[in-house]
């Protein structure tokens, strides 16, 4: 429940934001999906920047207080005061000075029933992207149904001149552009969907990932694409997302390729990032649900590399869902033949004995009770070209593990995922 407090600020940051949106009219792109949504809103961003006056909300701000604060163009003020004033005075300069972004777009995270139609309520999106649907969340929501029900809320109010762009591969949010009087671009990887891709490559460079290219297919034109500091086939998606907007807005194709080619895995999203003794670390600390464990398992596998060894923590907010959630991940971890497998968390723990000892291969698998544990066991049998994936919910603090086995430790500040003060004062509490 939150707090009076709480609720006037967001009330009071909306009212500001509507201001700012009716003054200056821009377009705005809303993105939203259980899993996928930054890197959809960095790949949009990525394409758009290259040609307009483009704003994206950073870090976080993807919430009741961040979204109105990115509208504004200001950071949060915190506990200060002082810096609440300069967000008032940001505010004003945002409505009588020239220079406002001509296109915001805005990554729309949703934790309950209702949060949509807050949004929607004084934002007014030209383009609704949606990434996909799927288990997360479930902890207020209770089925995927009713998950997918609340992100439609943001195809459902666009107007008729406007864009729905929809995961075709994702037949809950393909569905959703059956209730919109908006024109419907789809993407992903079936040949149905108008703007598909195929011929995925996972790229190297002497002996090292070099990132990802595809063909794009769109009216029949069919180009290279080329992510070249991209890791994981799963962000094709982003890419795709990002391309049906750059047609949206007329860019032509040449330009878009040129403009996704530089994009780049937030921190703390599947980074590759070097590792003690030669090992490569596969950073996708930032947070968890099943379907992205999966994909990045997925990725893990068909990488060429010595060993492909996963450190696996638990997945939050899955409700009742939670037990089948970590058994598909664990499950999934053995026919990948990922060796050796370490675990953290009561969650992932009691699904890995589970399944291990159905199979009579617990032995594949180590259970450890603390971050430092895993460290100093990770330091000791990494070797040269072993890839190590790194995964867990925001509440496990998966990365303070990635940070123990760089190459360089110093570089953790910029590489890493919650790095302010803030998040590194914070002790690990289990969840």
């Amino acid at each position: 429940m939150k707090s009076r407090k709480i609720l006037f600020l967001e009330n009071v940051l909306r009212w500001m934001a509507m201001l700012v949106l009716k003054q200056r009219k821009p377009t705005v792109v809303a993105i939203t999906g259980s899993v996928g949504k930054t890197s959809a809103k960095d790949a949009i961003y990525s394409v758009l920047s290259a040609k307009f006056s483009v704003r994206e909300n950073q870090k976080n701000y993807n919430n009741e207080i961040g979204i109105p604060l990115t509208i504004i163009g200001a950071e949060s003020g915190g506990r200060n005061v002082f810096k609440w004033l300069w967000v008032f005075l940001r505010w004003l300069l945002a409505l009588i000075l020239p220079g406002y972004p001509k296109i915001l777009v805005l990554e729309l995270g949703i934790d309950r029933p209702g949060d949509m139609a807050h949004f929607m309520s004084f934002i007014h999106p030209t383009v609704s992207v949606v990434t996909n649907v799927s288990a997360s969340h479930l902890e207020f929501f209770s089925t995927v149904e009713r998950i997918a029900k609340e992100k439609s809320v943001l195809v459902r109010a666009l107007a008729d001149s406007d864009f729905a762009i929809l995961n075709g591969d994702d037949e809950l949010v393909f569905q959703m552009g059956k209730n919109t009087k908006a024109s419907v671009l789809s993407f992903g990887y079936s040949q149905e969907a108008a703007i598909n891709a195929s011929n995925l490559n996972y790229n190297y460079q002497a002996g090292a990932p070099d990132g990802i290219s595809f063909k794009l297919n769109y009216q029949g034109k069919n180009i290279p694409i080329r992510l070249k500091n991209i890791l994981a086939g799963h962000y094709v998606y982003a890419a795709l997302a990002a391309i049906a907007t750059g047609i949206i807005f007329k860019m032509n194709l040449v330009e878009i390729a040129q403009a996704i080619e530089k994009l780049q895995s937030p921190t703390g999203r599947m980074n590759l990032v070097p590792g003690v003794n030669g090992g490569y670390i596969i950073d996708d600390t930032y947070n968890a649900s099943p379907i992205s464990t999966l994909a990045a398992l997925e990725t893990l596998s068909q990488l060429q590399g010595q060993r492909k060894i996963a450190v696996l923590g638990d997945m939050l907010e899955l409700g009742d869902q939670s037990q089948k959630g970590h058994l598909e991940v664990i499950k999934k971890a053995f026919e990948l033949n990922v060796n050796p497998l370490f675990i953290i968390g009561e969650r992932m723990t009691q699904a890995a004995k589970k399944y291990f000892a159905e199979q009579l291969l617990i032995e594949k698998i180590r259970v450890f009770n603390s971050h430092q544990e895993i460290i100093l066991a990770l330091q000791k049998i990494i070797k040269k070209r072993d890839f190590v994936l790194v995964k867990g919910s925001q509440g496990m603090r998966m990365e303070k593990i990635v940070e123990g086995i760089l190459a360089n430790p110093e570089d953790g500040e910029k590489l890493l995922c919650r790095q302010t003060s803030q998040w590194k004062e914070k002790p690990y509490m289990k969840p």
